[in-house]
């Protein structure tokens, strides 16, 4: 197939492409400029620079591909209004061919849940609470298969937001690292290498259809993985912290999705699409991968 993917050289997406590529796919990846560009021509797509909210742009872009991804996010305020130009764009390309669209979620709109499910109610927080309503517009539309493949926190490959946060955590007197919160909150996981491999498995059965939560099933409680990411940075140890701290430390809104407590199977992922995880832990690759500095 020829796919269009959006976010091609995010961390997320990068693998995607390379997942892509290397199953014999080909990759338009839609950039905005031309750093990108050459940083996606790199790993073997064919770039096309574009702004993701034109949508006359946009349409003719997604128009000549077999299938889309998208995972571009400018990661602030105006992250909705991204995902919905998108959305109108993609819709309208595809309407009437039954083409392949899927885009990544996150499991933080669920809320605190220690057994979340696709049929899980949706609680969220204010930090994505714009997600749901555009999600539910692509998942609408008859003549396109949409799919959003809900990500649980993404790691590997010495990568990824919320590990580094973990790497660079405040430390008390003695060196030790604090947990965001008292650390007692569970965080589902999947290395990204996987992630990208069920997003090819989404595109490549005619069969997926809809929410797709994707976890490791490791479910580690945050001070499981501060004191694994000490043995990555050398510190002693990591204590405890506090809902306060975490909120002076991120910020209100962004603290309270890091304050959850969540756990999953991603049962549906593993029977509908034969998907298993493959990679090491998060925890595993603070102790010994690629997060060891």
């Amino acid at each position: 197939m020829n796919i269009a993917l959006t976010g091609a050289t995010g961390f997320v997406g990068s693998h995607i492409l390379t997942e892509l590529v290397q199953h014999g796919h080909e990759v338009t990846a839609l950039v905005r400029d031309e750093g990108s560009a050459n940083a996606a021509e790199a790993l073997g797509a064919t770039p096309v620079q574009l702004d993701l909210t034109d949508t006359a742009a946009a349409v003719r872009a997604f128009a000549t591909a077999d299938a889309a991804v998208h995972t571009a996010s400018p990661g602030d305020a105006t992250s909705s209004d991204l995902d919905s130009a998108v959305v109108d764009a993609v819709l309208e390309a595809f309407a009437g061919t039954g083409k392949a669209y899927s885009q990544i979620g996150g499991l933080w709109v669920y809320g605190s849940n220690p057994a979340i499910t696709e049929d899980s109610p949706f609680h969220s927080p204010a930090l994505v609470a714009w997600r749901e309503p555009i999600e539910a517009r692509a998942l609408a539309a008859k003549d396109v298969r949409s799919t959003v493949v809900v990500s649980s926190v993404a790691y590997g490959d010495g990568g990824g937001g919320l590990p580094g946060a973990l790497l660079g955590s405040p430390r008390d007197e003695s060196g030790n690292l604090i947990t965001v919160g008292d650390g007692g909150q569970r965080w589902s996981t999947v290395h990204v290498a996987d992630l990208a491999a069920f997003f090819r498995a989404v595109l490549e059965s005619e069969s997926a259809h809809g929410y797709y939560i994707v976890g490791d099933g490791v479910n580690p409680t945050v001070t499981e993985l501060t004191q694994a990411a000490a043995v990555a940075v050398g510190a002693p140890g990591a204590i405890s912290g506090s809902e306060q701290e975490a909120r002076a430390r991120f910020g209100d809104w962004f603290a309270e999705v890091l304050l959850l407590d969540q756990a999953t199977t991603a049962e549906k992922a593993r029977t509908d699409l034969g998907w298993r995880p493959t990679h090491p832990s998060l925890e595993e690759e603070f102790r010994q991968g690629s997060y060891r500095r």
